[in-house]
């Protein structure tokens, strides 16, 4: 191996002893030996130090740095590694990820084929509690390709890690790139430079980072884009968009700003804005302090190319109308209808049970492009929720629906509708009568036995949500079942007809829309009833036992 490495690749930590040696380990694997690996410590306080140390002394290409005093951040371990650095070519790491094995080669081989200022490749995410692997933004990654300047491709500003590339150092220096320290998501406001800056870069459509997501990590040991519950956390991604604004504007890229407000639209605010509906009154209020200011700032093109459904949310926040907006939250991305709407004297038809006033929020709560009157029913929209969720006889469920039908689709009085379960590939159907309870808004009781689905001679372990379908003139209608956002989550043992037993736990999905979900996990012993597991805070109420 030559004195100087290709390539210097810096692994940021922080107290994460028992994790450092993978993400070294896939280092040292990497089918390109010839690199450097500078371990920087943002001055942990467990026995980081001891463990960096060994790898050091186990591997001369690993060098150990440890900053004097904690940052707080990602920025500065990254900068100090990167003032000591000797290799023309550098890449991050952080010390709960790795590096698929060939990924130092594929980069640098981009690299080596032409002039670039970075290489970018494909990250994989890997859930830490199910194992299960997809890629991150893998339409944009698709391809191999040189771009020549962001501007060719500005939808690329999604893909905002700093991890999937490797950049040349003389780039860097060149125009004195360093994360800025001292605020949080600096990934964002690095990359969004890097884009700027860089006359051409390669996308290498191959795995170059993988990445564990860990959802349910304990709130202190949580990343920072697993902690959105904390409004402090709204308040830095508010500040790196100004930041990012302010560059797009000092650098000649004031152009860019539609894409990157959609990209901020499409992407940061729509997470915040999928936990609505389980934000309490407070957060919600605290939440729309910090966002909307902002909003008002956003291209009103960016605006325009959102699905109405998120525009809708965003108008109600804008509005002050946060029950409502909660309420909107639910059905985002799935095609769930308004409780009610209301139609004014021209036949627009908006969103709600009163006409705007203004023009902003007419334009932006109109839904007749939607045709909720108009629409064939195989597509129509609705709105299924549970009103309420007891256990019944050993292995039931008692459940109360209310349907809103705000286009009017359903021809008046009572219909048949029925939800469908599969948890072993095989459909389970309870139906149920739906009574109108006022224009447009029917309700029904079903008994959903979890004990009749038949399951695989294995066993099945998964999740499943059931659906609720309705039939009208021999066309049918499936929709989401939302669940209440909170009660108390019940518990059983049944076993399947080929006799294996299993744990079966209903719940609120606890996300995204709030769907009921049910869980099935193979077990060795057999409990008789439905019973409450661990109680929620706040739970809706205490369900009836029998």
């Amino acid at each position: 191996m030559s004195t100087k490495p290709d390539v210097t690749v810096t692994v940021i930590v922080y107290n994460d002893a028992d994790r450092l040696p993978r993400a070294v380990a896939s280092l040292r694997e990497q089918t390109h030996a010839n690199i450097e690996i500078i371990i920087s410590d943002d001055c942990s306080t467990d026995h980081t130090p001891e463990v960096a140390r060994q790898l050091e002394a186990e591997d001369r290409r690993v060098r150990y740095l440890r900053l004097p005093v904690n940052s707080g951040g990602c920025s500065a371990p990254r900068n100090r590694a990167m003032e000591i650095a000797r290799a023309p070519y550098l890449m991050f790491l952080d010390s709960d990820d790795e590096l698929p094995p060939r990924a130092v080669e594929l980069l640098l081989e981009a690299h080596r084929e032409r002039e670039i200022d970075f290489a970018m490749g494909q990250v994989e995410r890997v859930r830490v509690d199910t194992g299960r692997r997809t890629l991150w933004m893998p339409d944009l990654v698709a391809e191999r390709r040189t771009v020549e300047g962001i501007d060719a491709e500005p939808r690329l500003l999604f893909e905002h890690l700093s991890t999937s590339k490797m950049y040349t150092k003389d780039f860097l220096d060149r125009h004195q790139l360093r994360f800025p320290e001292g605020i949080h998501y600096e990934d964002q406001l690095f990359s969004a430079q890097a884009y700027c800056l860089a006359k051409a870069f390669t996308i290498v459509p191959e795995p170059v980072y993988r990445w564990y997501i860990e959802p349910f990590a304990a709130a202190g040991a949580a990343s920072i884009s697993n902690q959105r519950h904390k409004i402090s956390n709204v308040r830095d991604r508010i500040h790196v968009q100004t930041l990012i604004d302010e560059f797009l504007v000092s650098s000649g890229h004031a152009g860019l700003r539609e894409d990157k407000d959609y990209k901020f639209l499409k992407h940061d605010f729509r997470m915040y804005a999928g936990d609505l509906p389980f934000r309490d009154e407070d957060w919600i209020r605290s939440f729309a302090g910090a966002v909307v200011p902002y909003l008002e700032s956003v291209s009103p093109a960016a605006l325009a190319r959102l699905p109405r459904a998120e525009r809708v949310v965003i108008q109600l926040l804008r509005d002050g109308r946060l029950t409502d907006a909660q309420i909107a939250a639910r059905g985002m991305g799935h095609g769930v209808a308004p409780r009610e709407t209301v139609t004014d004297g021209t036949g627009r038809v908006y969103w709600g049970a009163r006409i705007p006033v203004t023009e902003q929020t007419k334009g932006e709560l109109d839904l007749s492009d939607e045709e909720l009157s108009t629409r064939p029913f195989t597509t129509a929209h609705f709105r299924h929720e549970i009103t309420s969720v007891t256990a019944g006889a050993p292995g039931t469920l008692d459940l109360t629906v209310r349907t809103y039908d705000p286009g009017r689709q359903l021809a008046v009085g009572p219909h048949v509708a029925a939800v469908h379960i599969a948890p072993g590939g095989r459909r389970h159907t309870e139906r149920f009568r739906l009574d109108v309870v006022s224009p447009g808004v029917y309700e029904g009781s079903v008994r959903l036995d979890l004990s009749a689905a038949e399951l695989p001679l294995q066993g099945f372990s998964g999740v499943r949500h059931p659906i609720l379908e309705l039939e009208q003139d021999r066309q049918r209608n499936t929709g989401l079942l939302l669940a209440p956002l909170e009660f108390t989550p019940l518990t059983t043992v049944l076993r399947s007809r080929f006799g294996v037993p299993h744990r079966v736990t209903v719940e609120p999905e606890g996300r995204n829309s709030g769907r009921l979900q049910v869980r099935w996990a193979p077990v060795g012993a057999v409990v008789k009833a439905l019973r409450p597991v661990k109680r929620r805070a706040g739970a809706l109420r205490k369900l009836a036992l029998r």
